[in-house]
C-alpha cells in the first residue's frame, strides 16, 4: 500500500495545533499537581487518604489509554483529542469547585479516564505526524509539554501567593483553555487516516495482531523513565531539604531547574536525532540521567545536588518522547497504520505505571535503608535503556508490500 502524501500547508498547521494541545495539557496538569496540598486542605482529606486519591488518577488514565485503543479502531484519534481535551479542563475547575469530597473524587475519575484518552490520542497524532514528515519532531511537541507545565506551575505559585481560591485560580484559566483546545482542534491532521475510504472514517487496513512480547523493552524503557521522573517530582525538595540541610525555600528550586532543563533539553533534542539518529541520542540522554543521579546520591551539599537533578533533567528529557516515537514507527512498518496506534496507547499505559511505582518505592527505600541510597535504585532502572537502545532504530519492515522507506538518518 501506498502512504498518502498531505499538502505542507496543512502539515504544518496539525504541527503548530498539536503543539498548543501539548501545551495545554501541560498546564492543566501541573495545575493540578501543585495544588495537591491545597485540594487536600479543602476537602478535609486525610493523610491516610490522600494516597488513594492520588493513586485513582493514574490508574482510571491507564484505563482510559486501553479505552482509547479500542476506540480509535472506529473514530479518529484527532476526533477523540478534540473530545478528550476540553473534558479534562472542565474536570480540573471541578476539581477546584465542587462541595464535596465525593464530589471532588468524581471530578478527579472524570480527570483520570479523560486524561489517559487524552495522552494516548496526542502521542497518535504526534507519531503520525513525524512519520509524515520523514524527520525528528516529537520531542519538539513534548518540549510544548514541558511549557506548558512551567507555565501552569507559575500560575498555581501565583495562586498560592495571592491566596487565591482554587475555584477562582482554576476558572479564568479553564476559561481561555477551553476555547483555545476547541479551536486548534480543527486542525488536527490524521497522517495515517487520509486514505481511508470515504464514509469509512477512522478504519484502516486489516492490522495483524500487535503482541505484547515485541513492545516489551520499550514498555520496560517508558515505566523506568517514569520511575525517574516521579522521584524528582514527588522527592527533590525532601531529599534536598532533610538530605543536604538546605533551606525551605532553597528545597523549591531543584524541580523548578528540572522543568526548564527538561524544556531545553526536547527543544534542541529533534536537532540531535535529525544529526546523529535516535539509538545515540538515547544512549547519551541514558548516561546524562544516570550520571545525575550518581551525583545526587553522592552530593556533599545542595548546590551540588541541584546539579545533579538538572542533569536528570537533560537526560531523561529525550527518552519518553523517543520511546513513542520508536514504538509507533516499529508497529507501523511491519503492521499497518492501525497498529501504530495500538502500539502508543499501550506504550502509554507504562507512563502510568512508572508514575504509581517510583515514589513509594523510593520512599520506601528511603524509610527502610537511606535515601542516598534509594536514589541509586531509578538509576539501575533508567540505565536498562542502555541494554535496550537498539530497539529505538528502524525496524525491519516489510517495505515489499508498497511502504515508502523513510531516510534512516531523518527518522527519530
Amino acid at each position: 500500500m501506498t502512504v498518502p502524501r498531505v499538502p505542507g500547508a496543512r502539515l504544518r498547521h496539525g504541527r503548530v495545533s498539536l503543539a498548543l494541545s501539548f501545551f495545554v495539557q501541560g498546564a492543566v496538569f501541573a495545575l493540578l499537581v501543585t495544588r495537591i496540598p491545597a485540594i487536600q486542605d479543602r476537602y478535609g482529606i486525610s493523610d491516610a487518604l490522600l494516597p488513594a486519591f492520588l493513586a485513582a488518577v493514574p490508574v482510571l488514565a491507564g484505563v482510559g489509554s486501553v479505552g482509547t485503543e479500542q476506540l480509535v479502531k472506529r473514530v479518529r484519534p484527532s476526533r477523540v483529542l478534540r473530545c478528550a481535551q476540553p473534558v479534562v479542563c472542565l474536570a480540573l475547575l471541578a476539581v477546584g469547585a465542587v462541595g464535596s469530597m465525593a464530589q471532588a473524587a468524581v471530578a478527579l475519575a472524570v480527570f483520570g479516564l479523560s486524561v489517559g484518552a487524552l495522552d494516548a490520542s496526542m502521542n497518535m497524532l504526534g507519531v503520525s505526524l513525524q512519520r509524515a514528515y520523514v524527520r525528528s519532531i516529537m520531542l519538539g511537541f513534548h518540549a510544548a509539554y514541558s511549557l506548558g507545565g512551567i507555565v501552569g506551575a507559575s500560575l498555581a505559585w501565583a495562586g498560592a501567593h495571592w491566596k487565591l481560591s482554587l475555584a477562582l485560580l482554576y476558572g479564568p484559566v479553564v476559561a481561555v483553555l477551553v476555547p483555545l483546545a476547541l479551536i486548534v482542534g480543527r486542525w488536527f491532521v490524521d497522517r495515517d487516516r487520509q486514505g481511508a475510504a470515504e464514509g469509512q472514517e477512522g478504519a484502516a487496513a486489516a492490522v495483524a495482531p500487535l503482541g505484547m512480547r515485541l513492545l516489551l523493552p520499550l514498555c520496560l524503557v517508558m515505566a523506568f523513565a517514569y520511575i525517574g521522573d516521579s522521584t524528582v517530582s514527588n522527592w527533590s525538595a525532601k531529599y534536598l531539604q532533610d538530605v543536604l540541610g538546605s533551606s525551605e525555600q532553597l528545597a523549591t528550586v531543584p524541580y523548578n531547574v528540572y522543568m526548564v532543563t527538561t524544556l531545553l533539553g526536547r527543544a534542541v533534542g529533534d536537532l540531535g536525532v535529525r544529526r546523529f539518529g535516535a539509538v545515540a541520542v538515547v544512549r547519551a540522554g541514558t548516561v546524562v540521567a544516570a550520571d545525575g543521579f550518581a551525583v545526587v546520591a553522592a552530593a556533599p551539599g545542595a548546590w551540588a545536588g541541584m546539579a545533579g537533578f538538572t542533569l536528570l533533567g537533560l537526560g531523561l528529557c529525550v527518552i519518553v518522547p523517543q520511546t513513542f516515537a520508536a514504538a509507533g514507527r516499529y508497529a507501523f512498518e511491519c503492521h499497518g497504520p492501525g497498529a501504530s496506534d495500538m502500539a502508543v496507547a499501550r506504550l502509554n499505559i507504562f507512563n502510568y505505571v512508572g508514575f504509581l511505582i517510583g515514589s513509594p518505592l523510593v520512599g520506601a527505600l528511603g524509610d527502610a535503608w537511606s535515601y542516598r541510597g534509594a536514589m541509586l535504585v531509578p538509576m539501575l532502572l533508567v540505565l536498562v535503556t542502555l541494554v535496550y537502545a537498539r530497539s529505538f532504530g528502524v525496524p525491519e519492515a516489510r517495505y515489499g508490500d508498497g511502504y515508502e522507506r523513510p531516510r534512516t538518518a531523518d527518522v527519530g
